[in-house]
């Protein structure tokens, strides 16, 4: 037990009950007049024991509006000395010099310098009254999601008043309170009987002394300072940025005391733990954010989760002796038992050793180095983290001195045995075998009628078929011990006397005496003594270091291998390590030019339909690859394009029978009088190639496109893009012979709604003028659809007047359907028939492929002929026989899989859903598309459509953790890319909806 110093200060086990001032307002608003000259109007503040009201200034600038704010009155609970007070305002002064960067609350001067600082007579008795520097921005108060840039931005405001007290000393740091977390065993001890709840009450005590017992083992190794020690949710200050708030001060120095330094740390991330979707990983961007600017010791990260476990038992407690000691009054401590509860549950729903470890792995530090625990055994030589792909590498354990052994009886020639594999990269779980519940039984009880003695999975790599689709959380994909079934009955068992050999069924129910019956799973686990009581089979990727760090590999002790990995898989999982080093290697070898999606993206190695899986077995719904109509691994695209590539692969300058069946069939799904198509490798190439074919046929230069478009990155296609999502210097950089008129936007364009029947007659206005001023256009090019800027409608008309004004001028129209055709709108196979209108070229790629490299351009024989005069075209992969025969196998898709249908049916129910959407939320200033190429714009305000350029970016990181993979796009990036594959169901539009609903309710 912890026993207080003899405090010169308040001393909490002395005091007893601690209810808060409850001075009436116009009392306060007398006394600041009184004292300070100053005439407001106050606000109530919450406090858990102090008063404190939000000053404004009496009068408002206009009628109906509040005062300018002038500081915050704080009314010190009577309980405290002057040296306390003091000790306050000098600790405040010291993080404000010390971190200039930050806004720190010190107390308000006057303007001749003396601070607003009194002890006054009130009808409470004499209590010292406070006016402290107002901070705008407000607080992370309340339950509100909190991105990890934020929870990251908490442990560096933490790092600052850390280093910034380190050499603090004042005697009014000398005091005992009830959260200075060396007295929490204390606390709960002397507070827990208040809780109403015996069952409750018993979970906190019991949770409270583990952690205590935890926490002594180290007690001795934390170095104390002076803390702030209330660097909660509710005392760190915000600016908000183009709608995203960052922590940039704190306010509130009134539980300044000496205590163990590491206390900073852990009660400011024990704050996050309440918030919407929190869990305790969430709070690793703040510990590594401390970490890098005040190192944590080996004793200080064995002591962190600990703490927070105290921490919230001490929460709980003090927040039920507050509510009874003001009988309900204060309304703050009433509000906030189930918050506190909440920050409870969650830290103690992973073991304190586990959370050390993981905390461990994050930060490179080894958790037996130093302190009073015994040497760590040399982990193996793998990165801490996720491996590619195999294994999750386990944060150094520090127990075990020598390996155990497991013994078989009967033994078993274990060179027969057979390692199965459900990984990510397995072919054993390709086209959605991984979807079926009983792939691990069918393929160990193949493997055993094949002859096998036994077979197992590993330990340690994430499991495919463990994970689940439509999931906002991470499955448990990584198991802690293996996985066996032998083909006799086998026991399993061991004389180590250091392990805890654990033999369950596959339903968890232990087999006592070890015996595995035949054929039937077993799971197998080594666990160490430091383990806690239960160790789960599977865990979630992103904690699996620390339960690995309290396991060992079974497969190692029976002699299945040794302690590296079997040759197969050590190929693959020492390639690449985490997503993390896969992104730096990128960065050093790949053009950076070449971005990739979200800052820390996860290592995507497999798709299945409208679904993409991290190499941690997390599936993530991806509802803007618009590559890939049929989805991802279509298996009867990937068996034709392997066939083919097995037979035959040349280029269309060769005689073979795959070019000409797609170039006839695709021929014939364009309207008369289109019959001649051109075949290249991607998008680009398409509409590159429909602007020489119009300049061929015209003998022009000259070319009409849209603002806000994108064609591609060939010159001629980069030429006529206007996009500056896609290049900030678009506008300025186009050549002269490109000429772009207005882009048709009826939401935020020159002309809105009804008013958008005007672009059409003022483009096709244009292209008369540049005819008449002689340089008539080759060509008009554009998107049947506005694809870049949301997948915008054109206004109806708008094509027939612009074809027919191009025509006049014996210029060409271009239909860049890249990204609109192939059936993507539902109603249509190709966008401009949703115009009643026939280009007379058609760009085509992205769909026609499945991501296959090919595309096409589709036109007449007679314009085809008169780019023929000017020399011979060629494209070594377009019209290859594999080309060919992918698009060949897309059409048949497309055919026999119904997905225009699917694209009108599905694209229908989504809009209607996301439209409902927007009626709850104001962000969504519109829903543009048809079928299923839609876009979800937000705006700051309808009124002025402000574009939400920040928040879309946050609400599409948010997106991504909770399992849905989706971009921006736009000129403003404000707009969400919702072009999914055909193949989307609606159960998957429902989980999309659900879970942008979820972000918008809960924040970003």
């Amino acid at each position: 037990m912890s026993q207080p110093a003899n405090a010169r200060g308040f001393d909490f086990f002395s005091a007893g009950e601690l209810p808060a001032p409850a001075l009436p307002a116009d009392e306060v608003v007398a006394i600041v007049r009184e004292r300070w000259g100053l005439d407001v109007g106050l606000e109530p503040l919450g406090s858990q024991q102090d008063q404190n009201f939000l000053a404004r200034t009496s009068t408002a600038e206009a009628p109906g509006e509040r005062g300018a704010p002038v500081g915050v009155v704080k009314i010190t609970n009577p309980a405290f000395t002057a040296d306390e007070l003091d000790a306050q305002d000098h600790a405040a002064s010291r993080i404000a010099k010390a971190a200039p960067q930050l806004r720190i609350a010190t107390t308000s001067r006057a303007d001749d310098g003396t601070p607003r600082s009194v002890v006054a007579a009130t009808s409470e008795g004499p209590l010292a009254i406070r006016l402290l520097d107002y901070l705008p921005g407000g607080t992370l108060n309340g339950p509100a999601y909190l991105s990890p840039a934020v929870v990251s931005r908490m442990g560096e405001v933490a790092a600052h008043a850390s280093l910034a007290l380190a050499e603090f000393e004042h005697p009014g740091l000398d005091r005992v309170l009830q959260w200075d977390l060396r007295y929490a065993d204390r606390v709960v001890d002397l507070l827990a009987h208040l809780h109403p709840d015996p069952a409750k009450r018993a979970q906190v005590t019991d949770a409270a002394a583990s952690a205590w017992a935890d926490l002594q083992a180290v007690a001795a190794d934390l170095p104390m300072q002076a803390v702030h020690l209330d660097l909660t949710d509710d005392n760190v200050v915000c600016t908000t940025e183009r709608g995203i708030r960052l922590p940039d001060g704190m306010i509130d120095f009134g539980d300044v005391t000496r205590s163990w330094a590491v206390a900073e740390l852990a009660i400011t991330i024990s704050s996050v733990l309440h918030h919407a979707g929190a869990e305790p990983v969430s709070v690793l961007p703040a510990v590594r954010a401390f970490h890098a600017m005040r190192p944590l010791s080996a004793a200080e990260v064995r002591a962190l989760w600990p703490l927070v476990v105290l921490r919230g038992a001490v929460l709980v407690v003090s927040g039920e002796q507050q509510v009874q000691i003001d009988g309900g009054a204060n309304a703050y401590a009433a509000e906030g038992v189930e918050r506190e509860w909440r920050i409870f549950e969650q830290a103690v729903s992973i073991p304190s050793v586990v959370m050390t470890h993981v905390f461990a792995a994050a930060l490179g530090v080894d958790p037996a180095a130093g302190g009073r625990v015994a040497p760590a055994k040399p982990a193996r030589t793998e990165t801490p983290g996720l491996a590619a792909g195999g294994r999750v590498a386990p944060a150094k354990p520090a127990r075990i001195e020598t390996s155990p052994r497991i013994t078989l009886d009967p033994a078993i020639d274990l060179t027969r045995a057979t390692r199965l594999d459900v990984s990510i990269t397995s072919g054993d779980v390709d086209a959605g075998a991984w979807l079926d519940a009983d792939l691990d039984e069918r393929l160990a009880h193949a493997a055993l009628d094949a002859g096998a003695p036994l077979a197992w999975l590993e330990r340690s790599t994430p499991r495919l078929t463990a994970s689940r689709t439509h999931a906002p959380d991470s499955a448990a994909t990584v198991p802690n011990g293996i996985d066996v079934w032998f083909a006799a009955a086998t026991r399993v068992s061991t004389t180590d006397a250091d392990t805890r050999l654990v033999v369950e069924a596959a339903d968890g129910m232990t087999i006592l005496d070890g015996t595995v019956p035949a054929r039937t799973r077993a799971r197998i686990r080594l666990e160490a003594p430091d383990a806690p009581q239960h160790v789960p089979h599977l865990v979630r990727p992103e904690v699996a270091p620390g339960w690995l760090a309290v396991t060992e590999d079974p497969a190692v002790a029976i002699g299945l291998h040794d302690e590296g990995l079997d040759t197969a898989l050590r190929a693959y999982s020492t390639t690449g390590d985490d997503a993390a080093d896969l992104i730096a290697r990128r960065d050093r070898s790949f053009a950076d030019v070449q971005e990739h999606y979200y800052d820390a993206p996860p290592r995507i190695e497999r798709g299945w339909r409208e679904h993409l899986v991290g190499t941690d077995g997390r599936v993530y719904l991806d509802m803007v690859n618009n590559v890939t109509p049929l989805g991802h691994g279509h298996p009867g695209l990937a068996a034709a394009v392997a066939k083919q590539l097995r037979t035959l692969n040349t280029n269309s300058r060769f005689n073979y029978g795959a070019v000409v069946e797609f170039s006839e069939r695709l021929a014939a799904l364009a309207p008369d009088p289109l019959d001649t198509v051109f075949l290249v490798n991607s998008g680009s190439e398409a509409t590159d190639l429909a602007i020489r074919v119009a300049m061929a046929a015209t003998g022009r230069r000259d070319v009409v496109s849209l603002l806000e478009a994108y064609h591609g990155w060939t010159y001629a296609s980069d030429a006529v893009s206007t996009s500056i999502a896609d290049n900030p210097n678009a506008l300025a950089t186009r050549p002269d012979w490109v000429h772009p008129v207005d882009a048709p936007n009826p939401f935020r364009g020159v002309h809105r709604g009804e008013e958008a029947r005007r672009y059409g007659p003022e483009a096709a206005a244009r292209i008369r003028e540049l005819a008449a001023s002689g340089r008539p256009p080759a060509a008009f090019i554009s998107e049947s659809f506005a694809g870049n800027a949301g997948g915008i409608p054109l206004p109806d008309g708008y094509l027939a007047d612009v074809y027919a004004a191009v025509r006049e001028a014996s210029g060409l129209a271009i239909s860049d359907e890249v990204q609109a055709g192939y059936g993507r709108l539902g109603e249509w196979f190709w966008g401009f028939e949703q115009q009643g209108v026939v280009p007379d070229v058609i760009a085509v790629a992205k769909a026609a492929g499945n991501g296959y490299p090919l595309g096409a351009v589709i036109t007449t024989r007679e314009i085809a002929a008169r780019y023929r005069a000017g020399g011979y075209f060629f494209s070594s992969t377009g019209g290859s026989p594999a080309s060919s025969v992918a698009g060949l196998t897309v059409l048949d898709a497309f055919r026999d899989e119904g997905l225009q249908r699917n694209a009108a049916d599905t694209g229908a129910y989504l809009k209607g859903r996301l439209e409902a959407l927007a009626e709850r939320h104001p962000l969504i200033g519109i829903v543009h598309g048809l079928g299923l190429y839609l876009g979800v714009e937000f705006v700051r305000d309808r009124a002025t459509l402000e574009p939400a350029t920040e928040e879309t970016t946050a609400i599409c990181d948010r997106l991504l953790e909770l399992g849905v993979i989706m971009q921006p796009t736009g000129d403003h990036k404000n707009v969400l890319k919702v072009k999914p594959p055909l193949v989307v169901t609606r159960e998957s539009a429902d989980f999309f909806v659900e879970m942008l609903d979820r972000v918008l309710t809960e924040g970003w």
